[in-house]
Order: C-alpha cells, then sequence, then structure tokens
C-alpha cells in the first residue's frame, strides 16, 4: 500500500487577503462627479446606492467575493461611478490583475480628474507597470492643483528619476529643500541623482551640508565615510571615521564601519581587534554589542570567511551576561551554521530552559534533528513542548510524525486526535494536514470508515491537500470503490504535479481497476520514467499485474522479481511469477 509522505513543513502563518479601504477615501474627500452625465431614474438611484453600501459591508466584513460581485452590479447599473471604478481597480490590483485595475482606476481618475487619492491610486500603479512617464504626468498635475502638499515635490522628483530626467529631478528637490529645510532623506536622494550623473563633487557636497547642521552627529560623519568607502577612496573614509571617532568612540555604526574598512584593505587582524575592544572592553550595552557581532557575522559570511572567529566573542559575552537567553538563541544558530549541531543543541536547551514558553527554541532543535531522522530527539523536545505550550500545534505535528516513521500508528494517532483537540489551529491548511494523518493512521489500523471520513474533512478544509487527495483515491482503489471519484481525486494530483511517480502510480492503478489496462500502462511507464534511483516495489509489482492483462507476461515476470530484488512481499510475488511461469498441461 501506499504510505503517505510524511512531510515536517516549518509552520507558516496563512497569508490573509485583506483589501485597503479605498472606498473610504472618496468619502473623506467629495467626488467631483457624484452621478453620471445622465442622472439616473430615483428608482435606479436608491437601488444603485443601496447595493453600493451592501458592498462597502461585505468588504468591510471580509465577504470578498460577495464585494466585489455587488461592485460589479452596481458598475452594471452606472458605468460612470467614480467611486464604483475605484473599488473595482482596487480588488483587481489586489488579485494582481494589473492592467484590469489600470483601466478601472484611469477610468475614475477621468471622471474625477482632480481627486487626490484616485490619482495616488493611479499613479503608484502606474508606477508598478513602468509607465514612466505617465507617473512623472500624474504628479506634475497633483502638484499644480495641490502646491502645499511637500510630498508631492519628493514624489516628481522621484518619478523624474525613474524617467531618466535627473536634472528636473534635483530641480524638484531643490524647490522642497526651500521650502521644509534640508533633511537626511532629500540629502541622500540628491547624492544618489548627483552620482548617477557622475557629478561626484556635487554628490559628496550634498553629505557635507547635512553635517554642517549637524556637527555633533556621528552617524552623518560614518555615513560620508561609507560613502567614501563606496567610492574607492579609503583616506577620505578613514579621515570621516576618526571625526566620529572624536565624537563617540563607542558608536556601534562606526565601530562597524572601521570594522569594514579593515576588512576592505586587508587588515583582518585589525578588524579583529576592533571588534574584541568593542564587545570585550567598551561600556556599550549588550543589545548593541549583539548588534554589532550579528552584523560582523553577515560580513563574515559575504566575505565566506570562517565563522568560527566569533565563537571566543560569545564566551566573552556569556561571562559578560550569564543569564542574556537571547544570547543562547543567536550562538546556537551560528554554530548551526559551523555545522556543529552538538553545540547547537546545547544552546537552545539552554534557551528553552530561560524560555520554556518561546516555540522558537524548540523549533530549532527540531530543524535541527529532521535532516538525520533523530525520532528521540524529536519526541523529547515535542513533548516537553506540548507540556510548555499546548496550544503550539506545530508539537502534536512532529511528535505525531515521528511515532508514524516508527510505524507505533496507535500512538501517532492519539497525538495527531490530541492536536486537534487542545491545540489552536488556524490554519485551515495545516488543520487540513492533520485530518489527512488521521485518516492514514486509521486506514493503517484497519478503520477505513473513519480513515475515508477524515479524508473527507481534509478536503473540505483544504481541496487541493495533494497528499490526502493522493491516498485517499489509492485506497478507494483498493476497496475497488467509488472508482469515478477515486479517479477524479487523483486526475486532481497528476495535473498539479505531471512528474510525480507515486501520483502517477496511483492514477494508473485506479485505470487498472477500471479496466483500462492499456491506459494504465502509459502511466505507469511515465511513473518509472521519473522515479529517482530505483522504482519502489510497489510499483514495479503494479507494472507487473498491468503488464500481465496486456499479455506482456515476460515483460510482467521481469518486473515481479525487480519487486522481489527492491524489498516487495517476496511470498506474494514469488506465487504470482509461478502462475505466469507455470508450463500449461
Amino acid at each position: 500500500m501506499h504510505k503517505r509522505y510524511v512531510r515536517y513543513p516549518f509552520l507558516t502563518l496563512t497569508l490573509l487577503l485583506f483589501f485597503q479601504a479605498a472606498s473610504l477615501f472618496s468619502l473623506g474627500a467629495r467626488s467631483r462627479v457624484d452621478s453620471p452625465e445622465v442622472p439616473l431614474p430615483a428608482d435606479e438611484r436608491r437601488k444603485f446606492d443601496h447595493f453600493f453600501y451592501e458592498a462597502l459591508n461585505a468588504k468591510a466584513l471580509g465577504r470578498y467575493d460577495e464585494a466585489m460581485d455587488l461592485f460589479h452590479y452596481c458598475h452594471s447599473l452606472d458605468s460612470t461611478n467614480a467611486n464604483v471604478l475605484v473599488e473595482l481597480g482596487t480588488f483587481y490590483n489586489v488579485l494582481q490583475e494589473k492592467d484590469k485595475a489600470f483601466v478601472f482606476l484611469q477610468r475614475a481618475v477621468a471622471r474625477d480628474p482632480d481627486n487626490y487619492y484616485y490619482n495616488m491610486m493611479l499613479a503608484g500603479l502606474s508606477r508598478e507597470l513602468g509607465r514612466k512617464q505617465d507617473v512623472v504626468d500624474i504628479y506634475a498635475s497633483m502638484y499644480t492643483l495641490y502646491p502645499d502638499k511637500q510630498e508631492l515635490l519628493y514624489e516628481l522628483a522621484r518619478a523624474y528619476a525613474d524617467n531618466g530626467e535627473l536634472q528636473q529631478a534635483i530641480d524638484m528637490l531643490n524647490r522642497l529643500e526651500k521650502s521644509a529645510g534640508i533633511t537626511e532623506m532629500v540629502t541622500l536622494s540628491k547624492f544618489r541623482y548627483y552620482s548617477m550623473m557622475e557629478q561626484k563633487e556635487k554628490a559628496f557636497a550634498e553629505i557635507r551640508q547635512i553635517i554642517e547642521k549637524n556637527p555633533t552627529n556621528p552617524a552623518y560623519l560614518v555615513l560620508m565615510g561609507d560613502l567614501y568607502q563606496e567610492d574607492n577612496q579609503p583616506e577620505m573614509a578613514w579621515d570621516y571615521y576618526e571625526q566620529a571617532k572624536a565624537i563617540d568612540p563607542a558608536f556601534p555604526a562606526l565601530i562597524l564601519s572601521r570594522i569594514s574598512y579593515y576588512e576592505k584593505t586587508g587588515q583582518r587582524e585589525a578588524a579583529r581587534k576592533e571588534l574584541e575592544q568593542a564587545i570585550e572592553g567598551s561600556s556599550m550595552d549588550v543589545d548593541s554589542k549583539l548588534q554589532l557581532l550579528t552584523r560582523y557575522l553577515g560580513i563574515l559570511q559575504q566575505e565566506k570567511q570562517d565563522l568560527k572567529v566569533t565563537n571566543r566573542l560569545f564566551e566573552s559575552l556569556f561571562r559578560q551576561y550569564p543569564n542574556n537567553s537571547r544570547l543562547n538563541m543567536i550562538y546556537g544558530n551560528v554554530l548551526v551554521m559551523q555545522n556543529d549541531k552538538k553545540g547547537a543543541l546545547e544552546q537552545f536547551r539552554k534557551y528553552i530552559a530561560g524560555q520554556p514558553d518561546d516555540p522558537s527554541g524548540y523549533e530549532q532543535m527540531i530543524r535541527i534533528a529532521l535532516p538525520d531522522e533523530d525520532l528521540e530527539t524529536i519526541k523529547e523536545v515535542t513533548t516537553e513542548g506540548i507540556k510548555q505550550i499546548p496550544q503550539e500545534p506545530q508539537f502534536y505535528f512532529y511528535l505525531g510524525a515521528a511515532y508514524y516513521q516508527e510505524e507505533n500508528y496507535e500512538e501517532a494517532l492519539h497525538i495527531f486526535e490530541e492536536g486537534l483537540e487542545h491545540a489552536v489551529i488556524e490554519n485551515p491548511l495545516l488543520k487540513s494536514d492533520f485530518h489527512g494523518q488521521i485518516g492514514d493512521l486509521n486506514y493503517f489500523l484497519g478503520r477505513k470508515e473513519e480513515a475515508f471520513g477524515n479524508y473527507e474533512k481534509a478536503l473540505q478544509l483544504n481541496p487541493q491537500n495533494l497528499p490526502v487527495l493522493n491516498n485517499y483515491s489509492y485506497y478507494l482503489s483498493l476497496e475497488k470503490r467509488d472508482l469515478d471519484k477515486a479517479e477524479m481525486m487523483s486526475g486532481i494530483t497528476i495535473k498539479a504535479e505531471p512528474m510525480n511517480p507515486t501520483y502517477l502510480d496511483t492514477y494508473g492503478w485506479i485505470l487498472y481497476e477500471q479496466g483500462s489496462y492499456v491506459m494504465a500502462k502509459i502511466y505507469l511507464e511515465k511513473a518509472i520514467g521519473y522515479s529517482k534511483g530505483d522504482p519502489s516495489a510497489e510499483l514495479l509489482d503494479h507494472y507487473g499485474e498491468i503488464l500481465s492483462k496486456t499479455g506482456e507476461n515476460e515483460k510482467a515476470v521481469e518486473q515481479w522479481i525487480r519487486a522481489k530484488q527492491q524489498g516487495g512481499d517476496a511470498e506474494a510475488l514469488e506465487k504470482k511469477i509461478k502462475t505466469l511461469t507455470r508450463p500449461t498441461e
């Protein structure tokens, strides 16, 4: 029988689709065009108003399919209403049908050309679609209408820059600076645009003016040094780092920049000493030291250097902060990257001791144990996780899976059912997997109706649960019942994964049970062709059965012999072989 794949997915939250309430923008700024050029009759206007507000209510309640249908109906009543056009544009934008969204938003702006929010939405979508000149035109028009909205100058500058009109972009930023003053965001944008125009002196002059405005802030001096370092001017970079050091020698960004400088100039020993001094000798707080160390780890990874050079720094931090469990978590992850699994597990155990109600420590240990199929560690960790945080579903899932792997089906079934009862499972896909596992286990234990009932529950929660569709359809075929339903479910799996040998085998076997031997043979041959390594004994056994029905007895015997070699049921296979090779009397 097909044994369902035991998957160990790291649990992720399902991304829920929430639409932004674009219609509220239109309620906040009265539309210039509240009705079409030809007014609706009074009864049609009442109908439109009723369904429009019903649509808004449905959207607010999260009934998005209903809301979209209602907005479409409103559009059929009044195809020129800007509010409806914007709503439909917003829906299509979220559904990633950008071209449709653009058409609706463009029509909305045509109906209400002065509406600020409609134009902003159209500008944003135009940028996504690469309609660069359109973006420039929209922001320029809006700035003419709303000269007090200074953010439009920044967006217009950005639009000019995207369109390759860099000088115009700088001109807009200069106008913004005259009214709003010098700001970091504007200065950095001007630096970037001057750099793109290869006007380096003007670019660096922009940063100098913000330094002059903030002479005691080391951040801008470090920024200037970093920019010179990126421009391959190490002497100038070092000069600014020294100026920053004179203000605040323990400034974390400065220390990291100096380390980066040493690394780029080949002074690795100096880089190491700089970091050691900051971590071991400075009065910097623990969070800043950890931030510095983790960023240094990033540099080492980028330069493909040995991460073990940081181990003694972690040891120093443990001496300084012996009860900081966050250190255990970070160091455990570093040891994982060093492939020191034993050391990492020790750090995660310490983290769990200090933070027993945080699932991340348990999950890190599970991640280490899974690739090695260390079932004892998995059982130990998940059992403790269930004890400390009984509402977390992943611990039941992994513990049940471990017993499943050990073929302790009764215990595995108990754990999965306990998970459904006690865990908080908000994700319907995960809940579907729980029911799928319970279905498999019940089938292995001979409780077929319970198995099929749980498969139905799993598919109600996730109609595209491929392993459930596969197992449910296969076990139906073994029972020789509901074969049309089995073929339909199995067909979904091979459409989704046309090169999956298990799914192809299931579909072929269902065709065999339906008497379609020639088609069954085609799918079994595909399954064998797509198998990685040697095909499974079960697959070869099935292929032999089908060949025996198509009159290819010698080939059938060959497949059964291969199935025996792959560990299949020797007694049953030998009986089949003798049946086909027995001399006829």
